[in-house]
């Protein structure tokens, strides 16, 4: 073979090899024409609250897209995705020949963005003299930051950013490869034609959470008549990327699915810089800033006075008679409330109008509006929690998750606020929790400890086989008090009283308006 055959297959071989390459089109898709985000909640989170800076539950996000493909092979670009996109759970649909391969660009443009793109190379820094307006611009080259400063060399040694005291400002060359405004996700393609397509990308993503918060409004009621309170409860969803949602389809899930613990998607790089050093000035050159005083606590209020008609005298705020009328608390009016569907043996819950998910931000939506729903005021205690002295016992409000209580709906779990009417007007009685509760579930909620049920746990003998204790419990309301107290020890005998209840034997007594009750026990020793 020639040499001139041999160099012109060698010509024919790089030509295959880079035609891909070379007739590669760019194809970019700024933000979607319509979205679905499914949220659910950080698993093992409990009762603790919606991790504000980075939420620990994750998203399920579809998004539809329209693309004009060129012919051949085309680089399209998805800008905007969530920043905690996982992108090994991406899935596009709508190609014509498939996905040939993906990229998740995490790389941001910002200024923490360039200094990490332009590190180890040169760019330029001007500054300018405030004493004499003289600006001078000089190629400096990079060799340290973004985190904790940025370091830079020149002709005159080594200098840390933004520690001259003197205004600076850098200039890059160009922009790097590889950076975006936002997060992107890239895929490569090949299209026999140019043709119009509608694409559909679907991938799970880091950064969500959302919770039920309740609102338990007690209602006025005569002694004989039932207790009844009106339950609502919002839907509270957080976003905690910079990407918003606009316009989109929103659902959220109640139950814990199967999924293989993982750990959340790094976040793109970039962000502003953060740069700490003490300008070379002297102290009184350094412009006065009240974050340095941050440290310092503010002077104390002013003592209260005393308000003053205008004559100056005194008004004088007396307690209203008990006859007065308490002012009733109206129940929060739901215009849209978020409907639920089964999904499995989990539960779905629909907002069913479109809404914007704002970044960095919550959104709160009605989700369970359930009036008049009786309950049952009980009065809890743990004897080994109380001793000789008389202390005030807790309360809790206990109902049945059923139509003839006035519910019979699934409960996310979540925060319950209790509002009781007074003659001031409705206050807040406590906050207390529930968890996941279905149909016909039994339903607790700690609402506080009431200074007008105590209670009090006496030992009077000890032998080497038992215990003998004495519980006194005293009711100072003007009405009767349901009281149960667990003994989470084994007593001895059969004591009247006592019943077994979930295994712990619990003294169950109901005591009379400003009456007490006693209860004499022995416990074995073992």
């Amino acid at each position: 073979m020639t040499v001139s055959r041999i160099l012109a297959l060698l010509a024919l071989l790089l030509a295959v090899q880079a035609g891909p390459l070379a007739a590669q089109q760019l194809v970019v898709s700024d933000k979607p024409e319509d979205v679905s985000i499914t949220i659910y909640r950080a698993p093992d989170r409990g009762d603790a609250p919606i991790n504000a800076d980075w939420p620990q539950g994750y998203a399920l996000i579809t998004e539809t897209r329209t693309v004009r493909l060129p012919a051949g092979d085309s680089l399209v670009r998805f800008e905007g995705v969530s920043e905690g996109m996982f992108p090994e759970s991406a899935i596009v649909t709508g190609l014509p020949d498939g996905v040939r391969e993906k990229n998740r660009d995490a790389r941001l443009l910002s200024p923490q963005g360039l200094i990490d793109a332009y590190l180890k190379r040169e760019v330029s820094i001007s500054r300018t003299n405030n004493a004499t307006g003289v600006s001078r611009t000089q190629n400096v080259f990079i060799t340290a930051g973004p985190d904790g400063g940025v370091i830079f060399q020149s002709e005159e040694g080594f200098e840390a950013l933004r520690c001259t005291g003197l205004p600076e400002r850098m200039s890059f060359a160009k922009l790097p490869p590889g950076l975006s405004a936002k997060p992107t996700l890239s895929i490569l393609t090949t299209s026999q034609t140019a043709m119009t397509v509608k694409l559909t990308l679907t991938y799970l993503a880091s950064g969500f959470d959302w919770q039920a918060n309740y609102v338990a409004t007690v209602k006025q009621r005569e002694p004989d008549e039932t207790a009844r309170m009106d339950l609502f409860a919002w839907l509270t969803v957080a976003n905690g990327g910079n990407q918003s949602f606009d316009n989109a389809n929103m659902m959220v899930i109640a139950g814990e699915p199967n999924r293989e613990r993982q750990d959340n998607q790094l976040r793109p790089i970039g962000g502003a810089l953060e740069i700490r050093c003490w300008p070379m000035q002297r102290t009184h050159e350094v412009p006065y800033n009240q974050g340095y005083l941050s440290a310092i606590p503010p002077p104390p209020p002013p003592p209260p006075m005393a308000m003053m008609d205008e004559v100056g005298e005194k008004i004088i705020v007396t307690a209203a008679r008990r006859g007065d009328k308490m002012m009733d608390m109206a129940s929060p009016i739901a215009v849209v409330v978020a409907e639920q569907e089964d999904l499995g043996d989990l539960k779905l819950y629909r907002v069913p109008e479109r809404v914007t998910v704002n970044a960095k931000g919550q959104k709160q939506v009605a989700m369970i509006v359930q009036p008049n729903v009786s309950y049952d005021r009980i009065y809890v205690a743990e004897a080994s929690d109380y001793d000789e002295d008389s202390a005030a016992v807790d309360y809790i409000l206990r109902s049945r998750n059923d139509v003839k209580n006035g519910l019979g709906v699934p409960l996310p779990a979540g925060n319950v606020a209790v509002f009781e009417n007074s003659f001031a007007g409705p206050l807040l009685a406590g906050e207390g929790a529930i968890a996941d509760r279905t149909i016909d579930d039994e339903i607790e909620v700690e609402v506080g400890s009431s200074v007008d049920v105590r209670l009090s746990v006496v030992q009077l003998r000890k032998t080497e086989r038992k215990e003998n204790w004495r519980a006194i419990l005293s009711n100072a309301r003007d009405h009767p008090v349901t009281f149960e107290m667990e003994i989470p020890y084994e007593i001895s005998g059969r004591v009247k009283g006592i019943d077994v209840i979930d295994g712990v034997p619990t003294w169950r007594v109901t005591v009379p308006a400003n009456d007490e009750a006693r209860l004499d026990y022995a416990i074995k020793l073992r």
